[in-house]
């Protein structure tokens, strides 16, 4: 939990910005140069900064259909670490960044962040093997923290996914997710993500609350959080939102700015019931 603290500035209630990064070069639906794509991770950094958003997290969510974990090209790695870079770049050094490399790419996404001097990766199928969009997704906790060790990048926190969003969890219906976040603290996760169903649908705070009372490390909400909601969510450690800052409540959308400072007027407003 001193991690978190010390990277985030507090020990719950943090927001953590998302930037959907534009479809990068090679991706079917890249329509825009590296430049362009910059441009616009670099204005959405800003908006946070401005917002006092307390991180930002880096994804090529826009890179449909994804490509599966070691099948992810070189140029998405290439460009994700070329984003992530001037989005650190262009805001103040004490705002932690993230990334996150779809689909489970999360030795590249620690390379990008190491590459990057960023402060976290978002992981997927850290422990437990689902199936994903993309395919059987496997876990990787014991590959991805001896390449972390390799490439000294401990300081690098990784934020694993249990029981994730877009993925069918039948083959491990007989462990439930507190068992599944007792897995992913063993296996040395630096702190454990629940989300619901999809991108933009909200978390079960009844399983947000039995993940709390499971580990010691921290847990954030990775979905469905939202000016309406975030008063149900505050006691985790940490909310990632995306959809709910941008235009219409879409994802894909571009980002809001006054949906943003809303937002975080109202959990300024909360915070102040809330130890740091």
């Amino acid at each position: 939990m001193n991690a978190f603290h010390r990277i985030f500035g507090r020990s719950r209630s943090s927001v953590i910005g998302m930037i959907h990064v534009c479809a990068l070069p090679g991706s079917p639906r890249s329509t825009r140069s590296i430049e362009d794509i910059i441009h616009e991770a670099c204005s959405e950094a800003q908006i946070y900064n401005s917002a006092k958003v307390d991180g930002i997290l880096l994804e090529n969510m826009h890179d449909i259909p994804y490509m599966h974990t070691d099948d992810v090209d070189h140029e998405i790695t290439a460009c994700m670490a070329r984003v992530s870079s001037e989005v650190r770049r262009c805001i103040p050094p004490n705002i932690p960044v993230g990334v996150q490399i779809l689909a489970g790419a999360n030795r590249q996404a620690l390379a990008v962040a190491m590459a990057a001097g960023l402060q976290f990766i978002r992981a997927e199928g850290f422990v437990y093997a689902h199936v994903a969009d993309e395919g059987l997704m496997n876990a990787c906790a014991g590959q991805l923290l001896r390449y972390r060790k390799q490439i000294n990048a401990e300081h690098i926190q990784v934020f694993a996914d249990i029981k994730k969003k877009h993925s069918a969890h039948s083959i491990t219906s007989d462990v439930d997710i507190a068992a599944t976040a007792k897995a992913a603290e063993f296996f040395l996760s630096d702190g454990i993500i629940v989300t619901g169903a999809s991108t933009g649908a909200v978390a079960d705070v009844q399983e947000l609350n039995a993940v709390q009372s499971s580990v010691r490390i921290p847990v954030l909400v990775g979905s469905g959080v939202t000016a309406d909601n975030v008063e149900h969510y505050l006691h985790a450690n940490g909310v990632i939102v995306g959809s709910g800052f941008k235009k219409g409540g879409h994802w894909a959308n571009t980002l809001d700015k006054d949906r943003v400072v809303h937002f975080m007027d109202k959990v300024n407003t909360l915070r102040e019931k809330l130890p740091l």
